[in-house]
């Protein structure tokens, strides 16, 4: 079963000001079980088909092994059209209930001290709201962290939706990031680490070139800031053609629409590091960009 896919639009990524605490122990809940089966829902299936049921969906393993339908709407199941439970499995009778995908978000910061929160409280908080897999861009408590707390989740040793880990672009590098070899080098350490992709916010181009060839070469993925810094230089077209996997908040794309000019154009006090003028004057590309068609 596909999974739907949550990316948040708007927003920017904060530094983090420090490490917080990792997320304690799992304590409560029950399973995994061998063999879990939701009886009788309804199923959305997240690839655009409308709901459909009564099913009964078999989990095996934590993967769906299957959905059988066992009746139609308003008539009795056909038992013998049911799954059989296996020993030691668990069923949850849902009748007249609803069953989505666990929902994917492709932005969620853990957090960290700047923020006052802990990972415990948005990891649980991802739960709550039915995200059970998220990417961390940027990977603002360490690398390290990131996927100590990656692989406590696969073993189901924390309450915590499945992470995958992006390291922002440098990080870790004492005097930044100069030549194309230096970008290469950085990606093919920043793999052998065990990163899932890498969070860019721009660079110069030829960096950015050398960064993302390098990066789809090994296998991983990336995604894209395009910081107003750079994005003269480099917009999403460019990130694309250079191997690009996803675009973050659509910086980027607007620019590669300019027909007439190729810097946005700023009133005369603006200023990046306000975000309010950022975010105000952002919406505005779309003004300066290709007309529809």
């Amino acid at each position: 079963m596909k999974k739907l896919i949550i990316i948040l639009l708007l927003g920017s990524w904060v530094a983090t000001m420090g490490q917080i605490p990792e997320a304690p122990d799992r304590t409560r809940g029950e399973g995994p079980y061998n063999q879990l089966i939701i009886r009788g829902v309804n199923v959305i299936n997240g690839t655009g088909s409308p709901p459909f049921g009564p099913v009964d969906v078999v989990i095996e393993k934590n993967r769906i092994t299957q959905i059988r339908v066992v009746g139609s709407p308003g008539v009795p199941i056909n038992a013998n059209r049911r799954p059989d439970l296996k020993e030691g499995g668990r069923e949850i009778q849902a009748e007249g209930m609803y069953l989505l995908p666990g929902f994917i978000d492709m932005h969620a910061h853990i957090g960290g001290t700047s923020k006052d929160q802990t990972a415990e409280y948005v990891f649980k908080l991802w739960m709550a709201h039915g995200v059970t897999t998220i990417r961390e861009p940027s990977a603002g408590n360490g690398l390290e962290w990131t996927l100590h707390e990656k692989e406590r989740s696969l073993k189901n040793e924390i309450t915590a939706p499945r992470i995958f880990a992006y390291t922002r672009f440098g990080m870790g590098s004492k005097n930044g990031i100069t030549t194309p070899q230096e970008a290469r080098t950085w990606v093919q350490e920043n793999a052998k680490k065990g990163a899932d992709g890498i969070k860019f916010f721009g660079a110069r181009p030829d960096i950015m070139q050398a960064a993302l060839e390098e990066n789809k070469k090994l296998g991983l993925r990336s995604a894209c800031h395009h910081a107003q810094l750079n994005v003269v230089g480099w917009n999403v077209l460019n990130s694309a053609r250079a191997g690009l996997t996803s675009m973050e908040h659509w910086y980027g794309l607007p620019e590669a629409l300019f027909t007439d000019r190729v810097i946005q154009d700023y009133p005369v006090d603006y200023n990046y590091q306000d975000e309010q003028n950022r975010f105000e004057e952002a919406g505005k590309l779309w003004q300066q960009s290709a007309k529809p068609g």
